[in-house]
């Protein structure tokens, strides 16, 4: 007789059959990822979604940073979800379709503090209980580092893979290795790195980030004051100005 598999492992094998049957309308669901905060992770998953937009692809943005939920602000967004039935709908935001925890909450300015149990919950029901129905590209930005969020994505998804976004910083690099080695190791591709806040060309700790994890260096992305100005006026830098526009371009191009 078989060995009998422990009935947790059960139920993760039949949610992610459940999410796979969900999720059946959507082609490519690409994760956004990064080591550490503060290195620009969700402006390059918001901007890589609109520009998948403008060159004409149905797209979805998962805001799947559960406790640090800032995509609506990059996105001037207000409006809640409607949770008073399932499936929720994601709110279309200048032809994105866009969901997360900040449109669930009641107070986005309160510190959301969820144990990890409490966290896959709701990354579930983002896959689960949310009607994203067509799309050819799903975007997810993820929160950062090796913590439950990352790792229930990993395995709840079957994801096309991930871009790692890093800065030139050599700290950066060290940490960005680390993480993209914990995908590889849950049978998840690399799609490439993305340099952001780059003085123009790519740095070394970027092309060692590449080697490391036997993947491309996509681009980079240029340090730009205008960034913070059009994120602070809820305003998406791709859809304001041609040259970053063109910037992200490429990287998508490199991409699809």
């Amino acid at each position: 007789m078989p060995e009998q598999m422990h009935p947790s492992f059960v139920n993760v094998i039949r949610q992610k059959e459940r999410v796979k049957e969900k999720l059946s309308g959507i082609k490519h669901k690409i994760g956004v990822y990064s080591a550490k905060g503060g290195v620009g992770k969700t402006t390059t998953a918001v901007n890589i979604a609109y520009t998948l937009m403008k060159k004409g692809f149905k797209v979805g943005l998962l805001d799947a940073d559960i406790d640090c939920p800032n995509l609506t602000m990059f996105l001037g967004v207000t409006e809640k979800m409607d949770t008073s039935k399932l499936p929720l709908e994601p709110l279309v935001k200048d032809g994105v379709k866009v969901a997360s925890t900040a449109m669930l909450v009641d107070e986005v300015k309160k510190p959301i503090i969820w144990r990890g149990p409490i966290i896959t919950k709701m990354l579930g029901d983002f896959f689960e209980n949310t009607n994203w129905g067509e799309l050819d590209y799903l975007i997810i930005d993820l929160s950062p580092g090796t913590s439950d969020g990352p790792l229930t994505i990993m395995q709840l998804l079957q994801l096309d893979g991930f871009i790692i976004v890093t800065t030139p910083q050599k700290i950066a690099a060290t940490n960005s290795i680390r993480s993209g080695l914990m995908a590889k190791r849950l049978g998840i591709s690399v799609l490439g790195v993305v340099e952001n806040m780059s003085g123009g060309m790519i740095s070394k700790n970027t092309e060692e980030i590449a080697s490391a994890l036997q993947t491309e260096v996509l681009g980079a992305v240029k340090m730009d004051s205008s960034f913070n100005t059009f994120s602070d006026m809820g305003k998406v830098p791709v859809l304001e100005n041609e040259d970053i526009y063109l910037q992200y371009s490429r990287l998508v191009d490199a991409i699809v």
